[in-house]
């Protein structure tokens, strides 16, 4: 089992910064991919973005592409997600994922986080 627990949400104005946290327990963290997903009301989850587990491959939705940067720190087991220029159309739930076999963009993960609410306003 994997344990994911996700913190750094809130509530930002439009071009604003957050920092999305996702601390892992449990397995090897370091034997994970982890992607991060969101949920807006109404609306269907989609992929944000994802990251080998070495960290050396990274993934983005197009939505996102420039604005967004997912990092990994493999001695803390925490999973980053520095989200810029926000756009009040990010606001979501947000969720941290694990994948044991491989990276996805799709939602075929192992483990999920809870999520954090991100809002943008306008």
């Amino acid at each position: 089992q994997v344990q994911l627990v996700e913190s750094g949400g809130g509530l930002v104005q439009a071009g604003g910064s957050l920092r999305l946290s996702c601390a892992a327990s449990g397995r090897p963290f370091s034997n994970y991919a982890m992607g991060w997903f969101r949920q807006a009301p109404g609306k269907e989850r989609e992929f944000v973005a994802a990251i080998s587990a070495s960290g050396g491959s990274t993934y983005y939705a197009d939505s996102v592409k420039g604005r967004f940067t997912i990092s990994r720190d493999n001695a803390k087991n925490t999973v980053y997600l520095q989200m810029n220029s926000l756009k009040p159309e990010d606001t979501a739930v947000y969720s941290c994922a694990a994948r044991r076999l491989g990276v996805r963009t799709t939602s075929d993960y192992d483990y999920w986080g809870q999520g954090t609410q991100v809002t943008v306003s306008s």
